[in-house]
């Protein structure tokens, strides 16, 4: 538990597989746990050979899916329909129950106005760890964001650097002011984190492409940035506008990724 714990501050999803059901003869008993991440690691053992191979690949499979699940292991030299075949020939039977947990997603605000503020708050709901970054002192205070790590510096190109991304982070710039905007854009796209996100309209959008290309960002990190940022369900108000993006980062969360280079 100290090491599933120790994975998940470190961004990555867990399997806690626990046999709940033996039948006959097997290679581990009732409660026997072993610990999956995301790129294979493990931690324990639950019996060795095929079938600790096989809850291995099951645990995988469903950290990329996403769900928890149980599996019948068969360890009697066959098996039924139901049943994943080891090639074993204990005698019996074993279910795994196989808990997928997934780490708190973080979530960056750029911006600390009247859209970043309701975007906070949905956000704080769906359970993000939440950063907020802006220039504005006035309204990046703890009463506005009271769980969220809040970044402030005078230099906006400073506060930026200070905030920690990586491909589990999630990226709203909801800042407003273009300049502020396009410095949040070089700095983000450059990253690759797990979704970018930008508010503003369509011309301000197309100026700010248009000046990243000439920068040199390469098509398809500029195609990674959702713009405008949001489902559209035809949002007016600032809260509405943070439906919008909460429903966006959701959807986003639950859509496995490819990272390509």
């Amino acid at each position: 538990f100290e090491q599933a714990s120790k994975f998940l501050k470190e961004g990555k999803k867990v399997a806690l597989c626990t046999i709940v059901e033996k039948i006959g003869s097997g290679p581990a008993e009732k409660g026997t746990k072993i610990l999956v991440t995301d790129d294979g690691e493990t931690v324990g053992t639950i019996g060795g050979g095929n079938f600790e191979r096989g809850v291995r690949e099951g645990a995988l499979k469903a950290i990329k899916e996403g769900k928890s699940k149980s599996l019948r292991f068969a360890l009697y030299g066959g098996a039924r329909k139901d049943e994943v075949d080891t090639g074993m020939w204990c005698g019996g039977t074993t279910t795994v129950f196989i808990d997928v947990i997934e780490p708190k997603s973080k979530l960056v605000i750029v911006g600390s106005g009247h859209i970043a503020l309701p975007t906070y708050r949905m956000a704080d709901l769906l359970g993000f760890k939440i950063t907020v970054v802006d220039d504005e002192r006035g309204t990046l205070t703890k009463d506005r964001f009271p769980n969220a790590k809040r970044i402030y510096h005078v230099d906006f190109r400073k506060a930026l650097k200070e905030t920690s991304v990586d491909e589990h982070t999630y990226v709203a710039i909801v800042h407003g002011e273009p300049k502020h905007d396009l410095a949040a854009l070089r700095h983000f796209v450059r990253e690759k984190p797990a979704y970018l996100g930008l508010l503003g309209s369509k011309r301000k959008i197309i100026k700010l492409m248009e000046i990243l290309k000439r920068e040199g960002i390469l098509k398809p990190a500029i195609k990674r940035i959702h713009a405008p940022i949001g489902v559209d369900i035809g949002a007016e108000t600032p809260e509405e506008i943070a439906v919008s993006i909460a429903a966006e980062l959701v959807k986003e969360k639950r859509t496995p990724k490819i990272f390509l280079s």
